[in-house]
């Protein structure tokens, strides 16, 4: 079966991305691309790798009815137009931060409140490997943020396992490539600016905490450094466990969690170069890579993990949900294989 798709907000980085993977994908049939800087241009005109698309962006205002709406717009804008979203598709997945907490409580945290809490219940947070069953048949889901999707899907066996139940001592400091930053980017993000930093740009009180503690029930230590790649995100997650345990243990709990998960690689001290979760291996790619060492003296437990940050961490994440959600196979349209070797992602 063909749905057809529109994408809000289909002129940014991720826009494009939901794009790619949705002309690529044998079950949709992507009608609309919406734009209002780059009205009736082609896609690519922001897209050169779509150039070969023959579809012009339209406006915002003018949504088709369709069976599927990708919404990737800045924070704020989905809480605007959420109602015409839903009566323009059957099933809406949102791609910003807007509805993919489930309290306002959240909202009045780390943002500025939420203008239709009503309905934060109602929408389905994204990640497949944890809300896999609650995906199936949902038509309203939210994609979680790119630092959070690595942080939970690297703590994720340690919390089901009872390693972590919401007490321990949690350190996590991940690094984000410039595509975070969006298209419209800013100065921080020009390439004179950009080019070669190690930034510290939320050392504490990182919005996507939110979705750490509502989710697996962690409040952690959380910092964000930007660097110098384009694509991509590590999370290193520094864990102090209460009770001591093995490394077999670790295996044990990893692949009990991630042997039959699709788009999941442990990789944990193997041989070669890439010994560890590294973002370069999944560029362009919905795949995560998690990994892990335990420190012998202190007992610490360091859990790593690699994703693309627009894949993984937002337009893949959305698909193989929206692939769930429809009945579709989940893997289909995300089996792309990063490159080897690849400049900086």
């Amino acid at each position: 079966m063909t749905y057809t798709a529109t994408v809000v907000g289909a002129n940014g980085f991720t826009g494009g991305e939901l794009c790619r993977l949705l002309v690529g994908h044998p079950n949709f049939d992507l009608v609309q691309a919406t734009s209002r800087s780059n009205e009736n241009r082609t896609l690519g005109h922001a897209h050169p790798n779509l150039r070969d698309i023959d579809l012009r962006f339209s406006s915002p205002d003018d949504l088709k009815s369709v069976d599927t709406l990708f919404a990737a717009t800045p924070h704020g804008v989905s809480m605007s137009d959420i109602d015409r979203f839903q009566d323009a598709a059957d099933t809406v997945v949102d791609l910003s931060a807007d509805f993919r907490l489930p309290a306002e409580s959240f909202y009045d945290d780390y943002y500025d409140g939420h203008s239709c809490p009503e309905l934060l219940e109602s929408a389905v947070y994204a990640l497949p490997e944890l809300n896999r069953e609650k995906l199936s048949g949902a038509a309203f889901i939210a994609a979680g943020g790119c630092n959070a999707t690595a942080t939970i899907l690297g703590l994720l066996p340690l919390v089901e396992n009872g390693v972590l139940d919401g007490d321990e001592q949690v350190v996590v400091d991940v690094k984000v490539g410039s595509s975070e930053g969006g298209a419209s980017g800013g100065e921080a993000a020009s390439h004179p600016e950009r080019s070669g930093v190690v930034r510290p740009y939320a050392p504490a009180g990182h919005r996507h905490e939110a979705e750490i503690s509502a989710f697996l029930g962690l409040d952690v230590a959380f910092s964000v450094h930007a660097v110098d790649m384009v694509r991509g995100a590590s999370a290193t997650c520094h864990v102090f466990p209460e009770e001591p345990v093995s490394k077999a243990d670790l295996w044990q709990d990893y692949r009990g969690t991630y042997d039959e998960e699709p788009f999941v690689d442990l990789v944990a001290g193997g041989g070669g170069v890439y010994r560890y979760p590294e973002p370069k291996s999944v560029a362009g790619t919905n795949r995560a890579e998690i990994g892990f060492e335990l420190d012998p003296e202190s007992e610490r437990i360091v859990v790593l993990s690699a994703i693309d940050n627009m894949m993984k961490g937002s337009a893949g994440q959305a698909v193989h949900a929206a692939n769930i959600a429809l009945g579709i196979d989940e893997k289909t349209g995300l089996t792309q294989r990063g490159l080897h070797p690849v400049g900086a992602p």
